[in-house]
Protein backbone atom coordinates (compact mmCIF):
# COMPACT_ATOMS: atom_id res chain seq x y z
CA UNK A 1 0.00 0.00 0.00
CA UNK A 2 1.35 3.45 -0.94
CA UNK A 3 1.78 5.79 2.05
CA UNK A 4 -0.41 8.89 2.12
CA UNK A 5 1.05 12.10 0.72
CA UNK A 6 2.43 14.34 3.53
CA UNK A 7 -0.22 16.96 2.63
CA UNK A 8 -3.15 14.52 2.40
CA UNK A 9 -4.75 16.16 5.45
CA UNK A 10 -5.01 19.90 4.72
CA UNK A 11 -5.48 20.61 8.44
CA UNK A 12 -1.69 20.19 8.73
CA UNK A 13 -1.43 23.52 6.86
CA UNK A 14 -3.51 25.65 9.23
CA UNK A 15 -1.97 29.07 9.84
CA UNK A 16 -0.34 31.87 7.88
CA UNK A 17 1.74 31.37 4.73
CA UNK A 18 3.80 33.75 2.64
CA UNK A 19 2.55 33.48 -0.92
CA UNK A 20 4.66 34.08 -4.00
CA UNK A 21 3.03 33.32 -7.34
CA UNK A 22 4.58 33.66 -10.78
CA UNK A 23 2.40 33.88 -13.85
CA UNK A 24 3.92 33.04 -17.22
CA UNK A 25 1.36 33.94 -19.87
CA UNK A 26 2.14 32.54 -23.30
CA UNK A 27 0.01 35.33 -24.76
CA UNK A 28 1.80 37.99 -22.70
CA UNK A 29 -1.27 39.60 -21.10
CA UNK A 30 -1.08 38.24 -17.55
CA UNK A 31 2.67 38.02 -16.83
CA UNK A 32 3.65 39.07 -13.35
CA UNK A 33 4.31 38.12 -9.78
CA UNK A 34 1.77 37.98 -6.95
CA UNK A 35 3.08 38.49 -3.41
CA UNK A 36 1.11 38.37 -0.19
CA UNK A 37 -0.30 36.03 2.37
CA UNK A 38 -2.50 32.96 2.54
CA UNK A 39 -4.37 32.19 5.75
CA UNK A 40 -5.76 28.71 6.21
CA UNK A 41 -8.15 28.60 9.18
CA UNK A 42 -10.54 26.02 10.58
CA UNK A 43 -14.15 27.23 10.36
CA UNK A 44 -15.69 24.03 11.68
CA UNK A 45 -14.64 20.41 11.97
CA UNK A 46 -13.86 19.24 8.44
CA UNK A 47 -14.24 22.77 6.96
CA UNK A 48 -11.32 25.13 6.32
CA UNK A 49 -11.26 28.70 5.01
CA UNK A 50 -8.53 29.54 2.43
CA UNK A 51 -8.04 33.32 2.28
CA UNK A 52 -5.52 35.02 -0.04
CA UNK A 53 -4.63 38.73 0.26
CA UNK A 54 -1.90 39.85 -2.08
CA UNK A 55 -0.62 42.31 -4.65
CA UNK A 56 -0.16 41.47 -8.32
CA UNK A 57 3.01 43.15 -9.57
CA UNK A 58 2.70 43.45 -13.33
CA UNK A 59 3.78 45.73 -16.13
CA UNK A 60 1.81 48.92 -15.77
CA UNK A 61 1.31 48.78 -12.01
CA UNK A 62 0.20 46.92 -8.94
CA UNK A 63 -3.20 45.31 -8.58
CA UNK A 64 -4.67 44.17 -5.24
CA UNK A 65 -5.97 40.60 -5.42
CA UNK A 66 -8.02 38.50 -3.02
CA UNK A 67 -9.44 35.01 -3.15
CA UNK A 68 -11.48 32.93 -0.76
CA UNK A 69 -11.87 29.18 -1.09
CA UNK A 70 -13.09 26.45 1.23
CA UNK A 71 -11.56 23.03 1.80
CA UNK A 72 -14.15 20.54 3.06
CA UNK A 73 -14.10 16.88 3.96
CA UNK A 74 -16.32 14.62 1.89
CA UNK A 75 -16.33 11.02 3.00
CA UNK A 76 -12.72 9.84 3.12
CA UNK A 77 -11.31 12.76 1.12
CA UNK A 78 -11.22 16.54 0.87
CA UNK A 79 -12.50 18.98 -1.79
CA UNK A 80 -11.58 22.56 -2.64
CA UNK A 81 -14.66 24.72 -3.25
CA UNK A 82 -15.10 28.21 -4.61
CA UNK A 83 -16.41 30.81 -2.18
CA UNK A 84 -19.95 30.34 -3.53
CA UNK A 85 -19.81 26.59 -2.79
CA UNK A 86 -19.19 25.27 -6.32
CA UNK A 87 -16.68 22.45 -6.69
CA UNK A 88 -13.19 23.49 -7.79
CA UNK A 89 -11.17 20.26 -7.48
CA UNK A 90 -10.43 17.36 -5.13
CA UNK A 91 -7.67 18.00 -2.58
CA UNK A 92 -5.31 15.30 -3.82
CA UNK A 93 -1.67 16.37 -3.22
CA UNK A 94 0.82 14.73 -5.54
CA UNK A 95 -1.87 13.85 -8.09
CA UNK A 96 -2.89 15.89 -11.11
CA UNK A 97 -6.35 17.46 -10.84
CA UNK A 98 -8.44 19.00 -13.60
CA UNK A 99 -11.03 21.79 -13.50
CA UNK A 100 -12.97 22.76 -16.61
CA UNK A 101 -13.92 26.43 -16.59
CA UNK A 102 -16.19 27.12 -19.52
CA UNK A 103 -14.02 26.31 -22.54
CA UNK A 104 -10.68 26.60 -20.68
CA UNK A 105 -9.05 23.75 -18.75
CA UNK A 106 -7.04 24.07 -15.52
CA UNK A 107 -4.60 21.22 -14.81
CA UNK A 108 -3.01 21.47 -11.39
CA UNK A 109 -0.94 19.75 -8.75
CA UNK A 110 -0.16 20.41 -5.08
CA UNK A 111 3.30 19.30 -3.93
CA UNK A 112 5.57 19.68 -0.91
CA UNK A 113 5.33 19.06 2.80
CA UNK A 114 3.78 20.78 5.83
CA UNK A 115 6.97 22.91 6.03
CA UNK A 116 6.80 24.31 2.48
CA UNK A 117 4.41 23.58 -0.36
CA UNK A 118 3.41 24.70 -3.82
CA UNK A 119 0.50 24.73 -6.24
CA UNK A 120 1.03 24.75 -10.01
CA UNK A 121 -1.70 25.30 -12.60
CA UNK A 122 -1.40 25.05 -16.36
CA UNK A 123 -4.35 26.78 -17.98
CA UNK A 124 -5.18 26.28 -21.65
CA UNK A 125 -8.06 27.05 -23.94
CA UNK A 126 -9.40 29.66 -26.27
CA UNK A 127 -9.39 32.43 -23.62
CA UNK A 128 -6.31 31.51 -21.55
CA UNK A 129 -2.83 30.06 -22.01
CA UNK A 130 -0.56 30.36 -18.97
CA UNK A 131 1.30 28.59 -16.19
CA UNK A 132 0.83 29.80 -12.62
CA UNK A 133 3.17 28.56 -9.89
CA UNK A 134 2.52 29.42 -6.23
CA UNK A 135 5.13 28.82 -3.54
CA UNK A 136 4.12 28.89 0.11
CA UNK A 137 6.29 29.06 3.20
CA UNK A 138 5.38 29.72 6.83
CA UNK A 139 4.79 33.36 7.73
CA UNK A 140 5.76 34.99 10.98
CA UNK A 141 3.04 37.11 12.64
CA UNK A 142 2.47 40.27 10.59
CA UNK A 143 4.74 39.10 7.74
CA UNK A 144 3.37 39.30 4.20
CA UNK A 145 0.44 41.57 5.05
CA UNK A 146 1.14 44.22 2.42
CA UNK A 147 -1.67 42.96 0.20
CA UNK A 148 -5.20 44.40 0.32
CA UNK A 149 -6.87 44.30 3.70
CA UNK A 150 -10.52 43.79 4.57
Amino acid sequence: MTPAHPLADPRLLLGGWLLERTIEDRRGDLDGVVEGRLELAEEAPDRLRWEERATWLRPGGEVPVTRTLRVVRRGEGWWVLFEDGRDFHPWSPGDAVVHDCRSDTYRGVVTGSPASWSVTWEVTGPAKDYVMHTRLRPARPGEGTSGPQQ
